[in-house]
């Protein structure tokens, strides 16, 4: 009688290392999945949040939009003309509580997809060599950062959210699931 194979851990997944290119294949399809996914929705499921403190997919949604107009392409811009003498702004993470007041989803979603695309337009302009992926500049609370680390940032920020607000979505129903919560990670407690 054969015994059973046992199942062996999964390896840790190997990391991938930073490429403009692939960054850029993620970067501009987050417009049309937002787009996709929230336009149209029910307010109520547009503003759920996760609890007190939490952002709602509509509080994404605002938070990517103030990105796009004050933060990554300023803070490439800085690298390229001031390297590390010139530290960047800090970035106001909630203001899209007070920007997105009396705004549509699809007016947010619209604009976002708008300066996204002139973003990537001006990233791709800039034709970024590995010389200048390596070029740093000054964080206000991190400190010495990469134009590398700052795209991949970038980046990874958007693959954040998108999980973020399938998260908040999915929790919605989290007693209409019933006994199946104990399937699903995304139910159990943060």
């Amino acid at each position: 009688m054969s015994q059973p194979v046992q199942p062996t851990a999964p390896a840790s997944p190997a990391a991938i290392p930073f490429s403009l290119q692939d960054s850029l294949l993620i970067l501009e399809r987050t417009p049309a999945l937002l787009s996709l996914q929230l336009s149209g929705l029910p307010e109520q499921w547009l503003r759920a949040t996760e609890g007190p403190g939490t952002w709602s997919p509509f509080d994404v949604a605002g938070h990517l939009l103030h990105g796009e107009k004050t933060d990554w392409r300023v803070r490439i811009s800085r690298i390229l003309e001031h390297g590390e003498s010139l530290a960047f702004e800090t970035f106001d993470r909630t203001a899209m509580f007070r920007d997105s007041q009396g705004r549509s989803i699809d007016e947010l979603l619209a604009d976002f997809a708008r300066l996204r695309a002139e973003n990537l337009d001006f990233l791709r302009g800039l034709d970024l060599q590995e010389e200048q992926l390596g070029l740093c500049g000054l964080h206000p609370q991190l400190g010495r950062v990469s134009m590398r680390q700052l795209l991949a940032t970038w980046t990874a920020h958007d693959l954040a959210h998108l999980l973020q607000i399938n998260r908040v979505l999915a929790r919605q129903y989290r007693e209409e699931v019933g006994p199946w919560r104990q399937y699903l990670s995304v139910m159990q407690p943060l």
